[in-house]
């Protein structure tokens, strides 16, 4: 018998806030956590903004010596996941160690260390190269350093898929929660690529806005459009068997139900111009939630400011809902975050949850003027209350990755 799952805890980093609370209220206000990049000098770089997490002190959760040891990728990702098993009341006692898994991914993992080790030997030479340097950029080492940590002995699984990575790692623990395998997982990703490499890399590939006008850059769906901005950060969910979380009195934000997956087969970067394959991962999360297109309420969208994913993502959602897709409330919360890649789809599933609890949806802060392809409802300016029963969550990744999950507001 297939079980219920439930998210009963929250935690993230984030440019516009270093835990759930302060991130949430950010996009209640329509905070934009793009600036100019302070993490290295980009003055003489073509691209010179991104949005960068601030301010944040890891030693809350971490001594300083160990945070001093860790790539920022890990660092994040176990901040992220402290906040959220705090939040869940979790304790060694409360979950069998082997029942409690761990999905939470990268896209890239420790893009700092394999920067950072790489000048050391190209100036320095090879065995000057930190002992730490392999632990510290392989993916795995994100969810590995929080089991560890927690001590949660079930499979450690990162789902590395590019900019659906960690929508595939909540699906991919739904399931294993579903299916009887796991009482309790962490799920999530966390990704931190803002350095000469990573910006560099997508730059030259056209990838990234590169007007440098950090109220113009992340403009999603708009006319303007140019390129994505790149962000960090992280995002964790506590997902839970409905049965276990009241056996321990646990606070239940919502219900996962669905979870959809497709790949296009189509291109390294480009997205499938007819939309066939986002359209049918979505139509999988619907059937697999058991619902009618028309119960989905909010759509929070991948939508990066590139020319062609909100193009084709506009008609994947206009494809998969028909007449509904103009009913329902869309917005891309990548005009405040900018776009965190393998943590996107987790810090997107949690503004999907809050909108849930809330019955709020967070706006798309940037645009203006929608493209004539892109004729949605896009929620533009502020957030807008509105009735949230069902919300669907839609990451797409390099590759021709497409992952979708449908949240439902919690009901006894």
């Amino acid at each position: 018998m297939k079980k219920r799952v439930v998210v009963t805890g929250l935690g993230a980093v984030t440019p516009i806030g270093n835990n759930v609370s302060t991130m949430w209220d950010g996009m209640m206000q329509g905070v934009n956590g793009i600036g100019h990049i302070t993490r290295y000098d980009a003055s003489q770089q073509k691209v010179q903004i991104a949005a960068e997490v601030k301010n944040l002190d890891p030693t809350q959760y971490l001594d300083e010596r160990t945070a001093s040891k860790l790539d920022r990728v890990i660092v994040l990702g176990i901040v992220a996941a402290s906040e959220a098993y705090a939040d869940a009341r979790l304790t060694p006692e409360s979950v069998d160690p082997y029942r409690f898994g761990t999905f939470v991914t990268s896209g890239i993992g420790g893009l700092n260390s394999i920067w950072s080790e790489s000048q050391v030997a190209m100036n320095r030479g090879t065995d000057r190269i930190s002992p730490h340097f392999i632990t510290n950029a392989i993916i795995n080492l994100v969810g590995g350093n929080i089991s560890m940590r927690f001590k949660a002995k079930g499979p450690n699984l990162p789902i590395v898929t590019a900019c659906s990575a960690s929508t595939n790692s909540i699906g991919e623990a739904f399931r294993y929660i579903r299916d009887g395998y796991l009482d309790v997982a962490f799920a999530g990703g966390s990704e931190s690529s803002i350095n000469e490499l990573g910006i560099g890399g997508f730059a030259v590939m056209r990838a990234l806005n590169s007007g440098n006008n950090p109220e113009l850059a992340s403009m999603p769906f708009d006319k303007k459009r140019s390129g994505f901005v790149m962000g960090e950060g992280a995002g964790v969910l506590i997902l839970e068997s409905y049965d276990h979380a009241v056996a321990r009195g646990a606070h239940i934000y919502a219900e996962l139900v669905g979870y959809g997956v497709t790949s296009d087969a189509f291109h390294v970067t480009a997205p499938d111009e007819t939309a066939e394959g986002i359209t049918r991962c979505m139509q999988l999360a619907l059937e697999d939630a058991g619902i009618a297109p028309e119960a989905i309420d909010y759509i929070n969208a991948h939508g990066t400011s590139t020319p062609l994913n909100d193009k084709i993502e506009t008609l994947g959602i206009k494809k998969t809902f028909g007449p509904h897709a103009y009913a329902l409330n869309v917005s891309s919360t990548k005009g405040m975050t900018g776009h965190m890649l393998g943590a996107t789809g987790a810090v997107e599933s949690i503004a999907c949850v809050l909108a849930l609890v809330n019955q709020i949806v967070p706006p798309t802060i940037t645009t203006t003027e929608p493209s004539e392809e892109c004729d949605l409802n896009y929620t533009l300016g502020k957030p807008f209350p509105r009735s949230v029963q069902y919300a669907l969550n839609i990451n797409l990744g390099f590759g021709g990755q497409n992952a979708a999950l449908i949240f439902k507001r919690f009901e006894a």
